[in-house]
This record gives C-alpha cells, structure tokens and sequence, in this order.
C-alpha cells in the first residue's frame, strides 16, 4: 500500500513536468536562431497556403524586410521553403504580444519607436505627458527604442481637436476584423489612416478609429457572439454540442441554467456563437479587405504645378527677411530648372507678417487651387496653414520650424528640419555603423553640456549593443588622462560633449601631445554640424586626427553643379550667397528640385512613391519617413562628413 502510493505520487510528479515542459516550450517561439554578419535571424520554413503578408505578420516584421534578406521570395512563396527573418530590436516577439491588451476601451500600448520622445507621443494622441505618466509607473523622459507604454483613451468628444481612439493591432487581427469590432468598413479605416498599408498593418502597430459620439465599449470582433437556438438530438452531449459550434461547454452552461438537471433530448439550448463563425463570407471580405492595403493610388497628374510661397517677408528682425528673400530667390532657380524640363509651374508668393493676413488670405478661393503651400515661421502660423491644407487636401511644406507637432496629425505635412531627438537618433545610428569596432571615448566638457541629449542618445545605444565606452573630463591633464584608455593595436574615436570652439581647440593640443608620447597610435575625432564653420586653422586640425561630423546640411564648394549654382544666383540677382550655415539660396533650391520634381513626376498624390523621388541635393539631405500610420513626413535625411588626412572632404550620404 505504501509502495502503491509512493508510485502514484512519483507518476503525478513526472505528468505535473512533462505539463510544465509542454507549456514551457508552447510559449517559447519554436524557431532557430542563427546570426550572419553581425545580425540575427529565425530560421523559417513556409506552411502550405502562406502568403508574404502571413509570414510577415507572424514576426511582426515588414514585407520589405523579408524581401531584403530572401530575394527569392519575391517571386512567391512554396510549401516548406526556408525563409531568414530577421529580428527585431526592442522587445522579443512573445514579450511584445504578451503586452498587448485584449481591451482597448480605455487604454492602448504604444510601442515606442526610435527618435520618438514623450511629448511627442503625447502631442500623437492628444493627450499630456502627465497623463501618460500617470498610466505607467515609474516612466521617466529616458524612454527607449521598442519600449511599451499605456495611453489613456480619448472617451468624450472634443471641440479643439478630431474624435480618434485608438487600437492596437493583435495577433490574428486583419484589417476586416478591426473594423468590424468598431462597426465600420475597412475603408473608414483606410481613410482615417493613409500611411496603411501590408508593411505598416503590423502587431503592435497603432491606427486611428473614428468616432462620432460619446464613447461606448467594444468587444473585439473574435470576441463578439450571436445567441443561436440548438435543438438537442438523440444521443448528443454537451461535449460534441460544444465542438459542433467551437463554443466551451462552460459558455453553453452558463447561457443555459436549465442544464443543471441534466441534457435532455429535445431540450432547446442557447448558444453564444462567435459571430466570425456566422459570418458566410468572412473570408471573402477579408481578402478583399487585404487588397486595400497593396492599392497603389493612380498619379493626380496636373497640367499646371501651382505654388504658394507664405513667408513673414518683411520681418526685419535679425535680418530674417534677407535670408527668406535668398530662399525664395534660390526657389526660383529651381523653378526656372524644372520649366527647361518640362514643367509648367505658377509661384504665388504672400506676406503673412500678421494672423489678420494670413487668415484673410487664406479665405480666398485662389488659395484652394494651390498644389503645395511651403512656408510658416511661428507656430501659429504653422497650425493655421496646417489647417488650411488639412480641409482642402494640399501639400504643405514646413521649411524652417523642427519644434512644431502638427506633423504627428496631418498627412499633407512634410517637415524638412527634422525634430532634434529624430536627429540626434539617425547620428547615433551612423556613429554606431561607422565605429562598431572602435575603442570610444566621451570627453565631458565641464560646464558645457549643448550636446547631452545627443550623448544620452550615443550611450543608450552604445549600452544596448554591449559596446563598452570610456569617459574622462576635459581638463589640463587630459593627455595624460587620455593615454591610458587608448589602444594601440586598433581605432580610438574620441567625442567631446560639446560642439565649442574653445573646447574642440583644448582636445586638439591634448590629442598632439597625444601622439608625441605614443606614435603610431590611430586616433579619430567624431563631432557636431557647427565645426564646419569653423576657422581654415581648426578645418588644418580637422583634417590632421580624420575626423568626422554629421549634420543635415553641407555644401561640397568642389561639386561641379554647386559652382554653376553659385554663378547662376550672382548672374540672376548680382550679388553672392549671403554667408550662413545653411546657405539659404541653396536651401530654397533644394527644397524646390525636390517637391517640384515630386508632383511633375508623380502627381499630387506623390507621397506614396516619396523614396523613388531623385535627390540629387547641392546642400541639404532628404529622406522622409511618416511619423505614424495617419500623420505627415519628417525628413530623417544626414550626412556623414569625413576630412581624412590628405585635405579631401568626403560628404557622404547617409539618408537610405
């Protein structure tokens, strides 16, 4: 007896492991993972029947990125064909999908993508960085790439801004289901996010769902059942009734008190089907709900480009309206180009010193005809052309601000300077490819701290990768202090915490001493936009120690066509380029090659081919990027500025 019961606890103990095994293993993703240069990716074999856009949403990754790395696939997929798909950064796939709520009625995860800071995410969804940090406990300013945070709902309309909530796509969703939780079409959907498509339609992923009353609660549409009445035959249980209609007995028995005296022939029960099973053509519609998100919309082609310049110029202050008569006289350079392409353009050019004017002027019909509206300085002058291009669907261009947030909610807007924590994101990104195998050290200027959100931006990354970085302060000892932390056998970059003169002068003389005490030793400097304007003296420096900067914006005084510009503009207007960093002339032409190219080419709808548009910039770089799945673009365009050791510049792109 003992020996029997001895046996049944260990049998027990062994079932209980293989359970905990099982389950174990259940949540865990069953796919091999291997590396190849430097990155990781899940080993995956392509079940019968699957399509591009399933794997893609498995993996939570893009179409496009699946192409990349699998070129083959492109030409479709096969039963058992091994696919490489790489992994995100940020959280794992199971973590990801473990966050995700199943109620959405009064709060959303975002996930928090890279450049993106929490005012900003507060600003996307109209609410306040309190609000949000309210909802998420012990949430600070630092926030990080692939990070998920809670977002309260908007539940009541509102007067001052557009009635959106907002849902986070799950796994399993489509955009059919979606819209059916909220009683829409897919194309409400559609319409209320214009960035979708099969590469943003994304687990984890944020829409926008319109609503037009005060806010009730949804179930989601996997979710939502029907009373059906099922009459009970000769021999059925409650457990073949239950797979019959893949509804858990204890749903049946709980719509159904009159079970408890037993299942009887002939008894009539009600059962809470899922609605999807009811749904016929379920299927049909979700392809057909499918093809939206891969419509490519035909070009608007016009036979005239009509542009509106709106600038405040006769604003004298700190000589700003010299700098935007520049740009608009470089802008009609561009002009003048695109009409010996072929082109047919109007330029109308406003003053818009004050809101009366702006307003007024923006209450012509003559306005609404516009193509693109570039122009605004303030931010209310921003929000009101913003507003003006929102209701009649024009493009509008923000040239100079990079602090406005009108962007994060209007889909006609492209920003082109981008905001500083995008900025500072795409450096850090490049410093990181350029010097993954470097020795680095940070040198902290006291008291001169004008680049420490772009450092907290280098060390997080620096941090995420496992790349170990040294640190010392910039003081009359710093060659002697420096000596120690370099390596001889490899390369050593050094980055000030400051973009000063001064400061960049006093770790040239330390970096000599340097070299003196140890030859041979390879030391590289990496730096700020600000030391291109710096003095021939510092530029010799510069050059000695190969050192690098980023920055959006460089004129490569060599480049041929950047010469003929420059004669062009004297021979136009008689006189040179005012000297500014940037160069206002060569700004306004660039921003108008690019947009004026845009619509020649693609029509007024060319926001969606905005990557094939040429960007054979003289000085600013251009790559735009939609900032979320129903906003504008902002341009993540950056050089990499190199002057090597033999007195050549290398200005070399690094938007794509």
């Amino acid at each position: 007896m003992h020996t029997s019961l001895g046996m049944r606890k260990i049998l027990l103990f062994f079932l209980l492991a293989v359970l905990f095994t099982a389950v174990s293993a259940a949540q865990t993703p069953a796919y091999e993972k291997i590396t190849t240069n430097g990155q990781s990716f899940y080993k995956y074999k392509v079940k019968s029947g699957e399509g591009l856009m399933a794997v893609s949403r498995t993996f939570n990754v893009t179409v496009d990125e699946i192409l990349k790395h699998n070129p083959t696939a492109g030409s479709g997929l096969k039963n058992g064909q091994e696919l490489l798909i790489p992994v995100r950064k940020g959280a794992p796939l199971d973590q990801t999908r473990q966050q995700l709520p199943l109620d959405q009625n009064h709060t959303f995860r975002h996930t928090i993508a890279r450049g993106e800071t929490l005012y900003g995410i507060a600003q996307m969804y109209n609410t306040s960085v309190d609000e949000i940090i309210r909802y998420n406990s012990g949430l600070t300013e630092n926030i990080a790439e692939g990070q998920v945070i809670v977002v309260p709902q908007q539940r009541s309309l509102s007067s001052t801004h557009e009635n959106y909530r907002y849902h986070t796509i799950l796994p399993k969703e489509t955009l059919y289901s979606v819209s059916r939780t909220y009683s829409l079409k897919p194309e409400d959907l559609i319409a209320a996010n214009t960035g979708l498509s099969v590469e943003t339609f994304q687990i984890g992923k944020t829409i926008r769902i319109p609503f037009f009353q005060m806010q009730a609660d949804f179930i989601p549409y996997e979710q939502q059942t029907q009373n059906i009445t099922h009459k009970v035959k000769r021999g059925e249980t409650l457990y073949s009734i239950s797979q019959a209609y893949d509804v858990p007995v204890e749903s049946i028995e709980k719509a159904n008190p009159i079970l408890a005296a037993g299942l009887k022939t002939n008894m009539e029960l009600i059962v809470p089907v899922k609605v999807a099973r009811l749904d016929e053509n379920a299927r049909t519609r979700e392809i057909e709900a499918n093809r939206l998100l891969s419509l490519s919309n035909e070009a608007q082609r016009t036979d005239v480009i009509r542009v509106g310049l709106l600038l405040p110029f006769l604003d004298k202050s700190g000589g700003q309206h010299l700098r935007l008569q520049e740009y608009y006289e470089g802008f009609l350079l561009a002009v003048d180009k695109m009409k010996k392409e072929g082109a047919n353009i109007e330029v109308y050019v406003f003053e818009i010193g004050s809101r009366a004017k702006l307003e007024s002027l923006l209450g012509t019909l003559e306005m609404e005809s516009l193509h693109l509206l570039i122009g605004g300085m303030t931010d209310d002058q921003i929000r009101i052309i913003s507003d003006f291009s929102k209701k009649h669907n024009i493009k509008y261009i923000i040239p100079f601000s990079s602090k406005n947030s009108e962007v994060q909610n209007n889909n006609h807007i492209f920003q082109v300077n981008s905001p500083q924590s995008y900025f500072y994101s795409k450096a850090s990104g490049v410093f990181m490819e350029t010097f993954r195998n470097a020795n680095v050290v940070i040198v902290n200027a006291p008291g001169r701290s004008d680049k420490a959100d772009f450092i907290s931006t280098l060390k997080a990354d620096l941090k995420r990768k496992n790349i170990r970085y040294q640190e010392l302060s910039l003081t009359s000892n710093l060659s002697t202090d420096m000596l120690p932390l370099l390596q001889t056998n490899g390369e050593n970059v050094v980055v000030p915490t400051t973009g000063d003169s001064g400061s960049l002068r006093e770790i040239f003389d330390a970096l000599e001493k340097v070299r003196q005490a140890r030859q041979g030793i390879i030391t590289r400097l990496f730096g700020y936009p600000e030391w291109q304007t710096y003095n021939t003296e510092v530029k010799k420096s510069l050059h000695e120690y190969g050192t690098y900067f980023y920055t959006s914006f460089y004129v490569d005084e060599q480049d041929v066509e950047t010469r003929q510009f420059v004669e062009n503009f004297k021979q136009w207007y008689g006189r040179d380029l005012i000297n500014t960093y940037p160069k206002y002339g060569l700004f306004g032409y660039d921003t108008g090659m690019f947009f004026l190219n845009a619509v020649y080419r693609y029509g007024t709808n060319f926001e969606q081919r905005i990557n094939r548009i040429p960007s054979n910039s003289l000085q600013f770089s251009f790559k735009f990027d939609r900032v979320n799945n129903w906003g504008g673009f902002i341009n993540t365009g950056l050089y990499l500025i190199h002057y090597d050791a033999g007195n050549v510049v290398h200005k070399i792109n690094k938007s794509r």
